[in-house]
């Protein structure tokens, strides 16, 4: 038997003699009778998020109109909210260097870091969270969690191919310790809390 032999049976000999252990367990550090949507808005603060509390898409539009008046692309991946350029005609990532609002409705939030996530399915094309200029994010209150220790627990989130969690529009400080933000990314991340259409009829 060879070398190579020898070492494969000695492994094959120590699996056959494994006892399984039970994966540890891990606490999520929930606190009772939190008020998520509060420490949401505060942490959402801190990242420099602007938010407001909407009872419709077009008052939405309405505030990012007076917000952005000289924005002339508005790409969106949601049917809820029309853009003028359509973002299944987008052929390549590259295709959305000009445009100036990109709209999506987030999947989840987090309270406690004040960030959304977000996948290929809430995005349709990942470079709209980053190649706009500025962005208008729709979520459902009902879906914020408290950590990331509850986020991670939520069903189904792990089974996106692609999904970031986004905490405010992109910022630097590496030079000269003066923040500035956009310069990698995004300019401005504006929040909107909007019940989901099903939350709305009830259905």
């Amino acid at each position: 038997m060879s070398s190579k032999e020898d070492f494969l049976q000695s492994i094959r000999a120590g699996l056959a003699k494994r006892t399984p252990t039970a994966y540890p367990y891990i606490p999520t550090f929930e606190q009772a009778g939190i008020d998520l949507k509060a420490v949401f808005e505060k942490n959402l603060k801190l990242a420099a998020v602007d938010f407001y509390d909407v009872s419709s898409v077009e008052e939405a539009q309405k505030i990012m109109q007076e917000r952005l008046p000289n924005v002339k692309v508005i790409c969106s991946a949601t049917d809820e909210w029309e853009g003028n350029k359509d973002i299944d005609a987008v052929e390549q990532p590259r295709d959305l260097d000009d445009v100036g609002l990109g709209v999506f409705r987030a999947e989840l939030g987090v309270a406690e870091m004040g960030m959304i996530w977000v996948t290929e399915k809430s995005l349709k094309v990942n470079a709209l969270g980053y190649l706009s200029q500025h962005l208008a994010v729709l979520l459902d209150p009902a879906e914020i969690t408290e950590n990331m220790h509850t986020a991670y627990q939520r069903p189904g989130l792990l089974d996106a191919n692609y999904g970031c969690f986004v905490m405010g529009p992109s910022a630097t400080a590496d030079i000269g310790a003066v923040l500035v933000r956009g310069a990698q990314g995004a300019k401005s991340l504006t929040l909107f809390f909007l019940k989901t259409k099903d939350d709305e009829t009830g259905k």
